[in-house]
């Protein structure tokens, strides 16, 4: 499933002509693509899909979604690791592989 979830700027920055940021994502920090919203500043939130700013959230709608993403698993979902939740799927435990090897 690929969500659009909320986040905050931590910091932008240009890279080969396009506006990049750093954005927080209730603790999972990734790089975004901030040129659906050229105007949009450090501590702002905005709503992010497949890497691309698209609108301009208010903190409190932010922090709200954030939470019932949480509650429902869908930020492991969307940000967890790929390798983790296969071999989760498939009935293995990873952390348990790790030390058999």
């Amino acid at each position: 499933m690929c969500l659009a979830v909320p986040g905050r700027v931590l910091d932008i920055e240009e890279r080969d002509g396009t506006r990049m940021a750093t954005v927080d994502f209730g603790g999972v920090v990734k790089e975004v693509c901030l040129e659906y919203l050229p105007d949009l500043q450090v501590g702002e939130y905005a709503i992010v899909h497949v890497g691309f700013a698209l609108q301009r959230l208010d903190e409190e709608s932010a922090r709200q979604t954030l939470e019932l993403f949480a509650e429902l698993g869908l930020l492991q979902e969307e940000f967890g690791d790929a390798w983790e939740m296969a071999a989760t799927e498939a009935g293995v435990d990873p952390v348990e592989e790790v030390r058999n090897q």
